[in-house]
């Protein structure tokens, strides 16, 4: 080995003896944990006895938790059964401790009632009393016939939590707006149109001239298809109203706003009639090379000659 590995890696001797210790004590590391738990750690093992037994432990630790449990509840009932009840026709949430004996509890069991009421707790319902430790099964049974809660609405806590009710919203009702002429408020009136979008499209009018077919919508930035489906039976179109351009007459700043031109193409368009003369219909803007079909016919709506 330490020939093959000097004939490839050149390694001096001590580069080597180095090499063979870096191995020994990754080696160690790795065998590690197979070591501590084989001679380290010694498994303990309960025998069947010992077994049994805990069994057994924990069999009477429950018997005795239920004997206790038991006890509890029975010397409630016996407490209860040796208070002479005079039963009457109560609300659970108004009635005080005195009362509470009369109608057949202890004075411990009242005041326990009392200082749940005192905390905040409050009965909604004739059922609520079975949450009370203090009262027994039988006793719930001889009480809930004259259980009478005062307020009605709070009979259950899910029907009245005193919220203010909700506001009604108008929904907008559906209108046609004429889209060159509307502010941002009318647009705004638009089912589905909101302020941004109202500002977005007065201005992208502005640097358009005007719409002169709805589907120019979808040029404003985020209406999209989806939107332009939910509003365009809402708008409508006046395209006698858009602001149109003489081509012929018509400097680089008339032009540099309008969104289907770009600079070089104004350029284009400029210098173009500087040496042939005015434009005398629209097929003349065709020998301009840097236009598309697209775009001439995009701005025809737009020009005059």
């Amino acid at each position: 080995m330490k020939n093959w590995l000097n004939n490839y890696f050149g390694f001096t001797k001590r580069e080597y003896n180095g090499l063979l210790v870096l191995m020994a004590i990754l080696l160690a590391i790795s065998a590690l944990p197979y070591l501590y738990s084989s001679f380290l750690i010694k498994k303990e093992k309960i025998s069947p006895v010992e077994k049994n037994a805990l069994q057994k432990l924990v069999f009477v630790n429950q018997q005795q938790a239920q004997n206790h449990y038991t006890n509890i509840r029975t010397q409630i009932e016996d407490n209860e059964s040796t208070v002479n009840a005079h039963l009457f026709k109560f609300d659970s949430n108004q009635i005080d401790g005195t009362q509470w004996q009369q109608l057949g509890l202890s004075a411990k069991q009242a005041q326990a009632i009392i200082n749940y009421r005192n905390k905040g707790g409050r009965f909604y319902k004739t059922e609520d009393l079975q949450k009370m430790y203090t009262i027994s099964p039988k006793k719930y049974k001889e009480l809930a016939p004259y259980v009478a809660i005062a307020n009605k609405e709070l009979t259950n806590r899910y029907e009245n939590k005193g919220y203010p009710a909700k506001p009604m919203y108008e929904k907008k009702e559906l209108i046609i707006v004429e889209i060159n002429a509307a502010d941002t408020l009318q647009l705004d009136e638009i089912k589905g149109i909101g302020a941004a979008f109202a500002r977005r499209i007065a201005k992208y009018r502005e640097r358009l001239g005007g719409f002169y077919k709805k589907e120019q919508l979808m040029e404003v930035y985020g209406l999209d298809s989806i939107k332009f489906n939910e509003i365009k039976d809402q708008v409508k179109v006046n395209a006698a109203s858009i602001r149109k351009i003489n081509i012929n007459t018509a400097a680089f700043d008339d032009l540099k706003n309008h969104p289907y031109l770009k600079y070089k193409q104004i350029n284009a368009i400029i210098q173009y009639r500087k040496q042939h003369g005015n434009y005398q219909n629209i097929e003349d803007l065709k020998k301009v090379v840097i236009l598309s079909p697209q775009i001439i016919q995009q701005l025809a709506p737009y020009l005059t000659f």
